[in-house]
């Protein structure tokens, strides 16, 4: 079996489930904050969580790669560094679509059957960006491994949190904490993923809304709480009210 053949197998297979699946999560809301490295989704996200359940909603937040215990190991594995074995572009991948699987299957869509509205930070629109523009991965076989992953799961609403590398990168080299693999990759790799995350909010702009992340973080927060606020309400009441 070579790398090309895989999703076709595994696709094939799973097209029933696909459309159960998201008949199944139509309870809750499913929205994700994007961007590059430095772009402030950590932070913002917080906050949106919180504005989130003030105005009544059931809320969950979570991360990739991680959200579980196990997926928090697989993230541990992909974000440290060894000289000595470094990672091929497909094992990352791979590794990630696997934290994503069981992130999937024992949070999210769990989540989602209850009602909540699910915050992630990262999600699919990541590994096309970073794996697919990023490291030159067939992009057409990530989306087909991600469905498989997923079981079909997309995200209702997509933040793009977006601003310059140079400005990202700076903000990541004074933050506090030790840098991860990620952030020593070269700034034409993230020149790569920043076009990457443009190209998909271009290819489905009524789920990726872009947001100007270079910015003072009041700001940015300001619009993002509005605008979901509003979105939100044009499809759930929230339980309090």
């Amino acid at each position: 079996m070579t790398w090309t053949t895989i999703p076709l197998v595994f696709t094939t297979r799973n097209r029933p489930m696909l459309k159960q699946v998201r008949q199944r999560r139509s309870q809750g809301l499913f929205i994700t904050l994007e961007g590059p490295e430095g772009s402030g989704k950590s932070t913002q996200i917080r906050f949106l969580a919180s504005a989130l359940r003030r105005a009544g909603y059931f809320v969950v937040q979570t991360r990739e790669p991680g959200g579980t215990p196990l997926a928090e190991a697989m993230r541990n594995l992909l974000l440290r560094s060894s000289p000595r074995e470094p990672i091929a572009p497909q094992t990352e991948a791979l590794l990630i679509l696997a934290a994503r699987g069981q992130h999937v299957a024992q949070f999210i869509r769990p989540a989602l059957e209850r009602g909540a509205i699910v915050l992630c930070d990262r999600f699919s629109d990541s590994t096309l960006a970073y794996q697919g523009f990023g490291r030159g991965l067939n992009r057409n076989w990530l989306k087909a491994a991600n469905d498989t992953a997923t079981e079909g799961l997309t995200p209702d609403l997509t933040i793009l949190l977006d601003l310059p590398i140079h400005v990202g990168l700076a903000r990541r080299r004074t933050a506090k904490g030790k840098q991860n693999r990620l952030d020593r990759e070269s700034e034409r790799f993230h020149r790569f993923v920043r076009r990457g995350f443009l190209t998909l909010a271009k290819q489905s702009p009524r789920r990726i809304r872009i947001v100007d992340a270079d910015r003072p973080a009041q700001d940015i927060r300001a619009e993002l709480v509005a605008f979901v606020l509003g979105w939100a309400r044009k499809r759930r009441r929230p339980r309090n009210r």
